[in-house]
């Protein structure tokens, strides 16, 4: 009965309510106390005979719904820890998808600086060559200057100084007068000379300065070419050390020679300024400018002068800049530190 019961998807209580109304009915039908108890014993052990079955599925299946608590448990422990794992995995994923895109630009920028380097070590070999060139050429200016002027001209004093010396034996007169042509050559000559060393180095700016020395310097370049120069200066930058001072003139020294062999100018302002620290020199011309970036950065060209400004800057810490354009002019800015030579 107890697994027809089960069969039939009966609970306990039903089947405990069936055995009573059975019960119930046997006992109403008048058996004596010693029949009734007996029937009573063997109605329990059928009772406890008929729910055994049920019991024994039950048991099954609250151990049943323990493994299975168990189990949902360790599923979701799981599941938490495989989220906890994907997340992790994720953020791995991101960090190395960081890495990579860091490895790709820091592999980018290496490959620039490579370029670059090449770049510079193009311009160095082309500058150094181009320096080699000036200096023989340099050369070749100075000896023929001396062969040319110098040495003609010492060679005319010494056809006169013959000529005096023989005509001093037979008559004296016209004497005073070939002496005096004699030192107008001598005075050439030292004229001459004191051009060349004022060239390699100007005295006057080791003993008076470099305002002083720049005066001189746009004086002659006026007397010259004819380019008026306009020069302005705070007293301050006398305070530069030699080096720095010698990087000024040079730097105008240059850029005069410039303006003269290329801008076609009629006037040029050179203004020396206290900016930031720094003693700042513009050097600005009306001439017919140039392309920058093309001239600097030419495999061949001749405008050696701009690179050569720029070296003597940055090795005593300064900045140098060109700024001109095709028919408005040339500027050129020089900042060097008025302090302890930190590149600015």
């Amino acid at each position: 009965m107890g697994r027809q019961a089960l069969a039939m998807g009966m609970q306990t209580l039903d089947l405990a309510r069936i055995h009573k109304q059975a019960l119930a009915s046997f006992v109403t039908q008048g058996y004596v106390p010693s029949a009734r108890d007996g029937m009573l014993k063997r109605a329990e052990m059928f009772f406890i005979e008929a729910i055994t079955p049920i019991e024994k599925t039950h048991r099954a299946a609250m151990e049943i719904n323990v493994q299975l608590s168990q189990v949902n448990q360790m599923l979701r422990q799981r599941t938490e820890e495989l989220a906890a794992a994907n997340r992790s995995l994720k953020q791995e994923i991101v960090r190395r998808r960081v890495v990579e895109d860091a490895l790709k630009k820091s592999q980018q920028h290496y490959s620039q600086l490579l370029e670059q380097s090449r770049h510079m070590q193009d311009q160095l070999r082309h500058l150094s060559h181009q320096l080699l060139q000036a200096q023989e050429e340099e050369r070749k200016q100075i000896s023929r200057e001396l062969h040319d002027q110098i040495a003609q001209t010492l060679t005319g004093i010494n056809v006169h100084l013959a000529g005096l010396k023989a005509e001093a034996i037979v008559n004296t007169k016209g004497l005073e007068k070939k002496i005096s042509r004699t030192q107008r050559l001598v005075e050439q000559s030292v004229t001459i000379v004191h051009r060349f060393a004022r060239d390699l180095r100007p005295t006057v700016l080791d003993d008076l300065g470099l305002i002083p020395a720049l005066h001189s310097l746009m004086k002659d370049f006026t007397k010259r070419t004819g380019i008026h120069v306009r020069c302005t200066a705070f007293a301050g930058v006398e305070q530069l050390n030699s080096a720095r001072r010698t990087v000024l003139y040079r730097v105008a020294q240059s850029a005069l020679a410039n303006v003269a062999q290329h801008a076609k100018a009629s006037r040029v302002k050179v203004r020396i300024r206290k900016f930031e620290e720094t003693a700042c020199m513009e050097i600005n011309d009306n001439g017919t400018g140039f392309e920058v970036e093309r001239v600097l950065f030419a495999k061949r060209h001749k405008r050696l002068g701009l690179l050569g400004m720029r070296e003597r800057v940055e090795m005593v810490g300064g900045s140098f800049s060109v700024e001109s354009t095709p028919g408005k002019g040339t500027t050129i800015r020089t900042q060097i530190p008025l302090g302890n030579g930190k590149r600015i």
